[in-house]
């Protein structure tokens, strides 16, 4: 098992060090605590097997973007959809 700090995890997979101390408070990731000059440093512990679980529930940033994409897509359709329909009744008036 290799040891990384939290600055360096969330890097790695691109997460806030907020989030990632989360994760190690909820004990979703393990982690150690040492003493170093005298202040407290958690580490976690870098294992494969748990490393393969832990990115399948991260999700990613990309695909939250194209998310908001595809529904703001949807609701510009929806509006679109509606003015024609307006436009046609005008039509019709005039």
């Amino acid at each position: 098992m290799e040891r990384m700090t939290l600055k360096a995890y969330a890097v790695k997979h691109k997460l806030s060090i907020f989030n990632v101390m989360k994760m190690v408070k909820s004990g979703k990731v393990k982690s150690e605590v040492f003493q170093e000059k005298g202040r407290e440093v958690t580490y976690i512990l870098y294992d494969e097997e748990s490393e393969r679980e832990i990115e399948e529930q991260i999700i990613p940033i990309e695909n939250k973007e194209e998310v908001q994409v595809l529904e703001t897509l949807r609701v510009l359709t929806q509006e679109v959809q509606a003015l024609r329909k307006e436009v046609e009744v005008l039509k019709r008036k005039l």
